[in-house]
């Protein structure tokens, strides 16, 4: 099964993805495109460009494309692509949004850690708090969109967990 895990900046995303991939030993873990962009000694902004975001989107769907069954995604297209949108700067949207739905349809379920109301993790001004809202209302609005299964999780990262390995397990039998 293919897992992807979504959600905006600072919202636990990772830490639930790593603690869900830590259950599932037989998993390949894939890292965020961010985190692995910079690994390869890509260089980012302090606050990321239109370019960046693009950078990342592709190289999200190229992780999906390039890899096997059993697999947690920390971040898929949907998710930079939202942060495209924010952007308010892309032009031809309608073909990353062409591209997203072709990736994520090779994606069997859909993490979503929203912010939470009220907002447990608290962003300073250097996080791009405002971002982070708005990524997260179009991410919301985007994965409506798509035919994938979806959970959204909310609560402690303990409760996170229970909720997406008992629908993963759910799944499996």
């Amino acid at each position: 099964m293919r897992i992807g895990f979504v959600g905006a900046h600072r919202v636990g995303k990772t830490t639930l993805a790593e603690e869900v991939a830590g259950n599932l030993s037989n998993y390949d873990f894939k890292n965020e495109p961010y985190l692995e962009l910079e690994e390869m000694d890509y260089l980012f902004s302090e606050i990321p460009t239109l370019d960046e975001y693009i950078e990342q989107f592709n190289y999200s769907v190229k992780q999906i494309e390039n890899s096997g069954n059993d697999v947690i995604f920390d971040r898929c297209p949907v998710d930079i692509l939202a942060y495209i949108y924010a952007t308010g700067e892309a032009n031809n949207l309608k073909a990353f949004y062409d591209e997203m739905q072709n990736a994520m349809s090779q994606i069997d379920m859909l993490i979503f850690v929203p912010i939470e109301r009220p907002d447990v993790i608290l962003c300073q001004e250097s996080d791009l708090p405002s971002l982070r809202h708005e990524v997260n209302e179009i991410l919301h609005d985007l994965i409506g969109d798509l035919n994938n299964e979806i959970l959204e999780v909310n609560g402690t990262l303990e409760n996170r967990t229970k909720q997406v390995l008992g629908k993963i397990y759910s799944v499996m039998v």
